[in-house]
């Protein structure tokens, strides 16, 4: 079975970022197909991909597998092996409900704070909006630990779906200083610690692509 990964900017796509850092973290082999973000954020090359014309795009033998939660219970459907989800019903059931709400959820934080992990904005950002969506991660993250936590450093224990799917809040958090209680922040450096992420966010890093439309805040 051969598996390609389309992907936009590492820098920008939060998107993107959820299933690459799921497949590199749990050690699911994948050719990585890197397009970018044209000025107008429409994916150049995507049309050969996918149906959506977005980013990311799983082919599995070819075929696509559009949408980012597609994508994971994909892999996870593909190497139940490597226990995506968590192995216990009850917090499988919740770890697909939170992932689901951070998918179609959380729009304030999404547009006032994007992605963009090469820069740092301290306090850009900050909306009632967007305070009343971080309180929510918060209280995710602070229900998931308490209940499913256990001795792991992840929201279920071991790193699972959940942690890929809000790996690119914890960036978010990241660039704009935002501030979260001691359990939250422990979170996010466990996150951050992750070989899958940090190798993401040194290839964001080194990105040279500028795109207007996803950096609200440059002075360029």
């Amino acid at each position: 079975m051969k598996l390609e990964l389309v992907i936009g900017n590492k820098n920008y796509s939060s998107w993107s970022m959820r299933p690459w850092v799921l497949l590199r973290q749990a050690e699911i082999p994948f050719q990585e197909i890197q397009l970018k973000f044209a000025q107008d954020v429409s994916v150049i090359g995507i049309e050969k991909y996918s149906p959506t014309r977005k980013v990311p795009v799983l082919l599995v033998d070819g075929e696509p597998v559009w949408d980012t939660l597609a994508i994971c219970e994909t892999a996870a459907e593909l190497f139940p092996q490597n226990h995506l989800w968590p192995q216990e019903a009850r917090a499988r059931r919740v770890a697909r409900s939170v992932c689901a709400e951070m998918h179609s959820g959380f729009q304030a934080l999404r547009s006032r704070m994007p992605m963009n992990i090469r820069r740092r904005y301290p306090g850009k950002g900050l909306t009632a909006e967007s305070q009343k969506d971080i309180n929510r991660v918060v209280e995710l993250w602070t229900d998931c630990r308490e209940r499913f936590g256990g001795p792991g450093n992840f929201l279920f224990g071991r790193f699972s779906i959940a942690d890929a799917f809000f790996a690119p809040v914890v960036m978010r958090f990241h660039t704009y200083g935002v501030t979260v209680p001691s359990l939250a922040q422990a979170y996010c450096e466990a996150v951050q610690g992750l070989a899958a992420v940090r190798e993401w966010c040194d290839a964001a890093r080194g990105e040279t692509e500028f795109v207007a439309a996803d950096e609200p805040y440059a002075t360029r």
